[in-house]
């Protein structure tokens, strides 16, 4: 249980060759007695990205998953990672043309055997595919409808399996809940009745060692961002009243200057470019995700405006970038500079128990929901309404979610089902005050056989460290 890497820590490993299983969509198709699967969206539609890892282009496309008859019943117990003679099914995804070399690359030519990937140019080598269902990109009649292409797609494939192409009848397609509706349309026109299925997030939510090799990664250009958030806040000076006035812009004169740093004020705004500035010579994006909030704004779960940054006010920094091939880090700390120990420092303490309370209950087989009972009762216990309404004081949200290719995907640590190896969540156990700030404490952490680990362990520390950089 161990996430010994530090901030500026890349040992510049090669990656494993990121690809998915479709057996489980084959699976799923079979056990509800349906004709194929299928998914319709473009490349900001995550779920179809999971099942292609395919990254472009902004206009819909279609995939289709049809079960080989003649294929094992179940092929569910065989190494996901191991290439496979056996064929459980077929899969096309019909693409715009002018992206059917990335197409062929992304789609079909990683999913060839265990090693490395080939161009496309070797997309008719006699290599199995890794998972037993064998890939091929369509770019024909580029000019319609993505549903309409998928429907003419099914049509040939199950068509050759009965032995008619052009027959049309009533056939179960089973698609994910978010299919567009003009699809779910030319779907039915062809003679399909689509249903929806949760199969592709249940696969979603078990991470293969090639994405968890993406998420540590991501994770650890998280922390260096935080790491330099840290150092200028460290940096930053605080400024007696006498020398600005009032000392205030809010009635009564009872919040301190902002902080100066570099000369100038603090502000949220400014910590943010600090911040996202060194997510990108990381290789990665921030998203719009790199919420900061101060004193009140703390509060606010999902700030990302312009706030002063004053001392003795708590400062929370959740930071969530996306790397290129699209999965999500997601770490939060929060800070005081210059603080008198008051409601700051026992929310900050009652978060740390929090989150110790929550992380030793991580293991196989524990009900999620377990998780999250436990950080809200020791939160209970330092005198935090634990289940609070958004807007109220408190704890107003779950211990955690799923992260992968989305920032929010199952499993959720308020929601139903066990914990298990390959699931990676965040722990986050928060509280907060609208009138006051906010503390959070967030780490990503991979489920294991037997526990867990830190994808990328970050100091925890209320007052920032000067020691630590954010230069890498």
């Amino acid at each position: 249980m161990s996430g010994s890497d530090a901030p500026g820590d890349d040992t510049g490993e090669d990656l494993r060759p990121l690809r998915t299983d479709l057996r489980p969509i084959v699976e799923a198709v079979r056990a509800a007695d349906a004709a194929a699967f299928v998914a319709v969206g473009d490349r900001f539609d995550d779920a179809l990205r999971y099942l292609t890892r395919f990254s472009g282009p902004d206009r819909p496309y279609a995939l289709v998953v049809v079960p080989e008859e003649e294929a094992a019943a179940s092929t569910a117990d065989r190494e996901p990672e191991a290439a496979t003679d056996a064929v459980a099914g077929r899969a096309v995804l019909c693409a715009p043309a002018l992206f059917r070399e990335q197409a062929n690359r992304e789609f079909v030519a990683t999913a060839r055997g265990p090693g490395a990937e080939k161009n496309d140019a070797d997309d008719r080598d006699d290599d199995p595919f890794h998972d037993g269902v064998v890939r091929e990109v369509r770019t024909e009649s580029v000019g319609d409808h993505a549903g309409e292409r998928a429907a003419a797609v099914l049509a040939e494939l199950v068509g050759e399996q009965d032995g008619n192409a052009s027959e049309a009848a009533d056939r179960t397609v089973l698609t994910p809940a978010s299919v567009p509706h003009d699809a779910a349309v030319y779907l039915e026109r062809a003679g399909n009745e689509p249903s929806s299925t949760d199969a592709v997030a249940t696969a979603r939510a078990r991470k293969t060692p090639a994405e968890v090799d993406r998420l540590r990664r991501v994770q650890r250009a998280a922390v260096v961002g935080m790491a330099r958030a840290e150092a200028v806040l460290a940096e930053s000076e605080a400024v007696e009243p006498s020398d600005e006035g009032t000392g205030s812009d809010r009635p009564g004169g009872d919040r301190r200057p902002p902080l100066r740093w570099e000369g100038d004020p603090l502000t949220t705004e400014r910590l943010r470019r600090e911040v996202n500035a060194v997510l990108a010579a990381r290789g990665v994006r921030d998203a719009g995700n790199t919420v900061i909030g101060a004193g009140p704004s703390a509060a606010d779960l999902h700030y990302v405006g312009d706030d002063p940054i004053r001392p003795g006010e708590t400062v929370l920094l959740d930071i969530s970038p996306r790397g290129p091939d699209g999965h999500y880090g997601d770490v939060t700390r929060t800070f005081v500079v210059d603080g008198d120990g008051g409601w700051e420092r026992r929310a900050y303490v009652a978060v740390e128990a929090a989150r110790e309370a929550a992380l030793a209950e991580v293991e196989p087989g524990v009900p999620a929901k377990t998780v999250h009972g436990e950080a809200a009762a020791e939160l209970a216990a330092y005198g935090f309404e634990p289940n609070a309404d958004e807007g109220e004081s408190g704890f107003t949200h779950g211990t955690g979610h799923g992260v992968g290719v989305s920032l929010h995907e199952g499993p959720s640590l308020s929601g139903a089902g066990e914990l298990r190896p390959g699931h990676v969540v965040t722990i986050e156990p928060g509280v907060y005050d609208p009138a006051v700030g906010g503390v959070r404490l967030e780490d990503l952490i991979l489920v294991t056989e037997d526990g867990y680990e830190i994808l990328a362990e970050y100091p925890f520390d209320i007052a920032p460290d000067p020691a630590r950089s954010g230069s890498d």
